[in-house]
């Protein structure tokens, strides 16, 4: 039997992928200031990088630690995550994530790849 591959979430991709929340969160707030007619429409910017800044700061602990693990015949994640190889329809890759899709219709997310390219291709690899 080979060793399991280790899917461990990538720091970089973590803070990449927050600080684009972040941007989108700070131009939302912003646009949102406005059409509401607000005359400190600046507001929303420090607004959404604090919401962002907090989330991302708070959730760290738990999504960098979030790995999944294939073996010839499984893929586990956190939790009680548990795909068969066999039951795989589709794999996708959406910024740093990578999302396996089951024949039920089960998604499941890879979150903060360093190379979600090299995951997907992987996982297509041990698909039987």
């Amino acid at each position: 039997m080979a060793d399991p591959v280790i899917f461990a979430p990538d720091k970089g991709a973590y803070i990449r992928t927050n600080a684009w929340l972040a941007a989108l969160a700070m131009a939302a707030a912003m646009i949102v200031l406005w059409l509401i007619g607000n005359p400190y429409i600046w507001t929303g910017a420090p607004a959404g990088l604090a919401a962002i800044g907090l989330r991302a700061w708070y959730l760290a602990s738990e999504e960098l630690v979030a790995n999944w693990e294939m073996t010839e015949t499984n893929l586990t994640g956190p939790g009680s995550r548990n795909v068969a190889l066999n039951q795989i329809q589709a794999v996708n890759t959406m910024g740093s994530y990578v999302q396996v899709v089951t024949k039920s219709g089960d998604k499941h997310l890879i979150k903060y790849q360093a190379d979600p390219a090299a995951t997907k291709a992987a996982i297509e690899r041990a698909i039987p």
